[in-house]
């Protein structure tokens, strides 16, 4: 989440979901999947952190296919809860990996959608920079198809129950689990002992309050988030041990767990669009070359510039799943992406195509989908009035929510009544 929780792996493929975990595997329904969601057993609670400890669920979601309804007719929805940093451009990565899925989330979950700033914090940043990225990746979120009627869009900061769940998570978090985490370990080495704030070490506890104080039943995260999510598991079992059950009820709680514990949503493979210039990198923000990645509102010369560019290989004929072709394996992704094709249609539609066809059919494609995109953006960001209520009642909306799951925390704690 503080890194673009939801990013990564959407179906290129018209597969039925599938679970996976340590114990289970198999295609099935989704409605299947939904009601048995929560039932594969887990192992005890390891002493250190473990990012394998335990049976995990990990769900795919077909992208052609909206998933079915999360629960039968008449019953709660279940609820999923993700956001994106706020940290430069949105690119086509983040699209395709995070915030389109959060569309075909929108009808079958209870859904909780936020700007991420105070994860943006954790690394230098310009704070005369945040604000204005803020407001604008609310405004993609909406210019993208998050419907303000379904989905609750807010800023994390505007809802403090973050910031003081992260505090008392902090307190029953191990050392040694935020010492593990891969993240922190390559972030600090790039920046340097004297630029890592105490923020790059203890972002994953933010992490762990952002999704617990929902009570999520589901949080969508790609390959590089299982093991933060992992964390949030393990920090909810362990809270859920120390405070919980019949410690809470003595009291005068209702007992039981104090938070649910989440399971990890997977999107399959395609929602990790790979770099232009490197077929094996992921399509990132931090990447130095512009032309590595292609913004959602970057105007059509841009566009076309950055699709004559990307790189390819010397082979003129286009294949799908060849390991020693990545850039043609990815560029037939975003093609099938942007146009909704099946990749059996794509597959015989390009065929025959050399690569000067392919990357102005392509281009074609990108400026097709886009256009609107920035089109509902403009009007989106013009109308100042508009976006602030839509945060304002997206930040009351999950306070009231927010705030339930900070007061249980506070009394199974041993805290006096406010």
């Amino acid at each position: 989440m503080s890194r673009s929780v939801l990013s990564h792996f959407l179906s290129l493929s018209n597969a039925s979901p599938r679970v996976s975990s340590s114990t289970m595997s198999g295609s099935i329904d989704a409605s299947r999947f939904l009601r048995r969601c929560g039932t594969i057993p887990r192992r005890g609670l390891p002493i250190g952190y473990g990012g394998v400890a335990g049976s995990r669920c990990y769900c795919s979601l077909s992208v052609s296919n909206p998933v079915g309804p999360a629960a039968d007719s008449g019953s709660v929805k279940k609820r999923i809860v993700s956001g994106v940093q706020p940290t430069g451009s949105i690119h086509l990565g983040n699209y395709l990996g995070a915030i389109r899925n959060w569309v075909l989330l929108q009808d079958a979950y209870e859904t909780f959608f936020f700007i991420v700033d105070l994860h943006a914090i954790t690394l230098p940043y310009d704070p005369q920079e945040l604000s204005r990225v803020t407001r604008e990746t609310a405004a993609i979120y909406i210019a993208c198809g998050v419907d303000t009627s379904k989905a609750c869009i807010f800023v994390q900061s505007h809802v403090r129950a973050h910031a003081e769940l992260m505090w008392l998570l902090s307190s029953a978090t191990p050392i040694g689990w935020l010492n593990r985490m891969i993240q922190f370990k390559e972030k600090s080495r790039k920046a340097g002992d004297e630029n890592v704030a105490v923020a790059l070490l203890t972002y994953p506890v933010l992490m762990a309050a952002d999704i617990l104080l929902y009570q999520s039943d589901f949080v969508p995260v790609g390959e590089d988030q299982k093991q933060h999510l992992e964390l949030t598991r393990e920090l909810a079992e362990r809270v859920n041990y120390l405070y919980g059950g019949r410690k809470w009820k003595k009291l005068g709680g209702r007992g039981g767990a104090v938070f649910k514990v989440p399971e990890a949503l997977i999107p399959p493979a395609g929602a990790r669009v790979m770099s232009l210039t490197d077929g094996l990198a992921k399509m990132s923000k931090s990447a130095p070359s512009d032309q590595s990645r292609i913004n959602l509102l970057d105007p059509k010369d841009v566009i076309v510039n950055s699709t004559l560019r990307c790189k390819i290989e010397t082979i003129e004929n286009i294949e799908f799943d060849n390991p020693d072709r990545p850039e043609s394996n990815n560029l037939l992704s975003i093609y099938q992406l942007m146009t909704g094709k099946t990749k059996q249609e794509v597959a015989h539609e390009c065929q025959d195509m050399n690569w000067g066809t392919f990357k102005n059919v392509l281009t074609d494609a990108l400026i097709d989908h886009l256009l609107p995109i920035q089109v509902r953006y403009k009007e989106i960001i013009d109308d100042t009035g508009y976006l602030d209520r839509v945060l304002a009642e997206g930040a009351t909306k999950a306070t009231d929510v927010a705030d339930v799951t900070l007061n249980n925390v506070y009394q199974a704690m041993g805290f006096l009544n406010r």
